[in-house]
């Protein structure tokens, strides 16, 4: 098997590492600075596993050396949102944090692909690019795999029809910039529009966009759950070379008419990272509101000051 390692073993990190033992096609290592934190939790996984019925192996450690021979390295570490605090508040804390671990990603992992789940997320996956000098296609984010769930699982109690019919698809910055693109969600193939008012959708989409938010008002910090389905999607693309079609965050090199920041748009996941970067025909109002949002991410990337 493959070797992935997930490092942070807080909420997010250890239910990336779970949900990634369950899909068998990776060992996971867990890494956490915290004394027995990881080694805590990745001895539950794998306790677990006889009773789950998988096979994959599961270690947890404090040591960050033990990456090495990674395919795949997923960052979560770093603090999480708290009720009040914007994706931007995290900025320069975690940036700190992050800096450091993409430079022992770099040393004892040089091949890998890096997998970026900190917040705020499209400025720590640009941050990781820079540190890392790894190509651009070997660093991608985790935001729109997310982002959409969110929509299909809108779109679904609304219309009472099963998450599996649902496909959608999510644009821009990992925030409240986000473009959900309602001509691009369909439900067995049906575009929304053909299916809800237009009141409807604006009040899901806005939901999706806010959807972070919702969940840091409700439990008092980040979501876990659906981003660790999120990431373990991504990273089985990765492992398996699926070639899945999928929102992630990117460097941009032109297209849309964006250049030098990391956004959600459409990318061909595989075995060698990022294998193209996909340009939907998009309406003058959907680029505007996307090229805005990419306008936002430029702000916010100067602050970072590298």
């Amino acid at each position: 098997m493959d070797k992935v390692s997930v490092i942070g073993a807080g909420q997010v990190g250890s239910t990336t590492a779970l949900m990634i033992a369950q899909k068998e096609f990776a060992d996971v290592t867990l890494i956490d600075i915290v004394q027995g934190l990881a080694k805590g939790k990745a001895l539950d996984i794998a306790e677990a596993a006889p009773i789950g019925g998988y096979d994959s192996r599961v270690f947890g450690t404090e040591e960050i050396s033990e990456i090495e021979g990674s395919k795949v390295v997923v960052v979560t570490a770093g603090l999480t949102r708290s009720p009040g605090m914007s994706r931007q508040d995290l900025l320069e804390k975690n940036a700190t944090i992050v800096e450091g671990i993409i430079k022992d990603i770099a040393r004892y992992a040089p091949l890998s692909i890096i997998v970026m789940v900190t917040n705020p997320l499209d400025l720590m996956t640009y941050l990781a690019l820079k540190v890392s000098g790894f190509p651009w296609h070997r660093v991608v984010g985790q935001a729109g795999v997310l982002d959409a769930a969110r929509f299909r699982c809108f779109v679904a109690a609304e219309l009472g029809v099963s998450v599996e019919d649902v496909s959608a698809m999510v644009l821009g910055g990992h925030g409240d910039s986000m473009v959900p693109l309602p001509r691009y969600t369909t439900v067995s193939g049906i575009p929304i529009p053909e299916l809800l008012p237009s009141d409807t959708i604006n009040r899901l989409v806005e939901r999706t966009r806010r959807g972070g938010g919702e969940m840091v008002n409700l439990l008092g910090t980040s979501a876990l759950y659906a981003p660790g389905a999120s990431v373990a999607l991504m990273v089985e693309a990765i492992a398996r070379d699926k070639k899945r079609i999928l929102p992630c965050s990117v460097c941009l090199h032109g297209q849309y008419g964006v250049e030098g920041v990391c956004m959600g748009v459409p990318v061909k996941l595989g075995a060698t990272g990022v294998e193209e970067v996909i340009e939907l025909e998009l309406t003058g109002e959907e680029l505007e509101a996307f090229q805005d949002s990419a306008r936002i991410c430029r702000e916010q990337i100067d602050l970072l000051k590298i």
